[in-house]
């Protein structure tokens, strides 16, 4: 015999909490139902002191690292898949609990799991937790509604799949030229900082007169420790005051429009702007979301301030009995082929289906973009990187060729 807690509810509507001793889990739920009372959850007693195990978890660096996107996606299609195979949703989250590693993703579905029981929705449990995007929320409310859990959400871990692949893809193409620009900036400043001055020295005590690019350096070198704590200074202060600037709403508005302008940059934004908007619209239309919540959930996805005004100006019109598809219309916003497409679809009755491949054709569009930035960024670095490193080779060995008589 086993101790089992339970959570039920009564023929009243009233919850009931207990603990009762049977065979299996099994046995306690068809007890409860004899009784009239409706089976929640059914689990085995824990002990209350921890095992050896789990005290050796809570030392674990794994403790404190972050939720990432990659676990909230694996975590729910564990989640679809537990549900398709039969699971009540408690036992399911349990599972999820129980597998999963990194610890904060842990203790926040144990916290969805304790809501869940106190009579919470799975929707109104996951809002509590900023991980959980609000698209994800909007979805998995309409699926509790409609029936459709496990559909909704295997549709939400796909969206996050697709955002997280285009941001990688982004991160990716940027990391080698930033590692090889810090490298460069680190070996250059290691040159004017230490190892010119110090032959400098050297040669003054010979009586040699340093070359011209050489003493070029050694005058850097010289400003900048004369006058780099003023700079350091400077470029600290002026980060606060950009930071205070983008705290500052209209400030945030300002930067953002013109982010949207810069030559490869802003392109790309708008790409990104335009695949989320079609998908997360598309997606929340098909799970049975109405085009008003779609809207209102979707302008809280962009971050950009310029653009979810627009998008809030849409839902304006939409909600006076106006169209979708001419707010979205403007310069430096959207790009072109959204509007013209939403108003195919609001006429033909086929929105959903026609932003979803509006949204395939821009994110391909997204990603070809970003691999030709790529391709162009890194040529650039390496040849503007090289002649920095190149100059300040060619100057210390000159430098070493004048202490040895080799240049006069």
């Amino acid at each position: 015999m086993a101790s089992f807690t339970y959570l039920a509810r009564d023929p009243g509507g009233r919850t009931q909490r207990g603990q009762s001793t049977a065979v299996d889990a099994s046995s306690v739920a068809a007890s409860l139902r004899q009784r009239g009372w409706m089976v929640i959850d059914v689990r085995a007693a824990m002990s209350a002191s921890p095992t050896a195990g789990q005290q050796l978890a809570q030392l674990s660096p794994a403790r404190w690292m972050p939720i990432r996107s990659a676990d909230i996606e694996l975590s729910l299609h564990q989640l679809a898949v537990l549900l398709r195979g039969g699971l009540t949703l408690l036992a399911a989250i349990r599972a999820i609990t129980e597998q999963t590693r990194r610890y904060r993703l842990r203790q926040t579905w144990s916290n969805v799991s304790d809501r869940i029981r106190n009579g919470s929705s799975l929707a109104d449990a996951l809002v509590e937790h900023r991980c959980f995007s609000p698209m994800l929320v909007q979805l998995i409310r309409v699926g509790e509604q409609t029936g459709n859990l496990e559909q909704v959400v295997l549709r939400g871990a796909e969206t996050l799949e697709r955002r997280r692949n285009l941001l990688s893809s982004l991160l990716t193409a940027l990391a080698y030229p930033s590692l090889v620009l810090v490298a460069a900036i680190g070996v250059t400043a290691f040159m004017l900082v230490s190892v010119i001055p110090k032959l400098k020295v050297f040669l003054d005590a010979m009586g040699r007169k340093l070359p011209a690019m050489t003493q070029f350096l050694v005058d850097l070198a010289e400003a900048i420790q004369i006058h780099g704590p003023y700079v350091a200074i400077g470029l600290v202060a002026l980060t606060a005051a950009s930071y205070a600037l983008y705290s500052w709403p209209p400030g945030r508005y300002a930067i953002d429009r013109a982010a949207l302008r810069v030559p490869l940059v802003g392109g790309l934004f708008r790409l990104a702007a335009t695949a989320t908007f079609a998908r997360g619209v598309a997606t929340l239309i098909r799970s049975g979301v109405t085009l008003l919540e779609s809207l209102r959930t979707v302008e809280q996805l962009h971050r950009n301030k310029y653009l979810r005004e627009y998008v809030s100006n849409a839902r304006e019109s939409v909600m006076q009995g106006g169209t979708l598809a001419e707010p979205l219309r403007g310069p430096y916003t959207f790009m072109p082929m959204l509007p013209a497409m939403v108003a195919i679809g609001e006429s033909t009755g086929t929105l959903d289906d026609v932003l979803d491949e509006v949204a395939r054709f821009h994110e391909t569009l997204l990603e070809r973009a970003i691999r030709r930035l790529s391709i162009i960024i890194e040529p650039v670095i390496i040849i503007v990187v090289g002649s920095i490193v190149g100059f300040v080779y060619i100057s210390f060995f000159m430098a070493l060729f004048s202490a040895s008589g080799a240049v006069h």
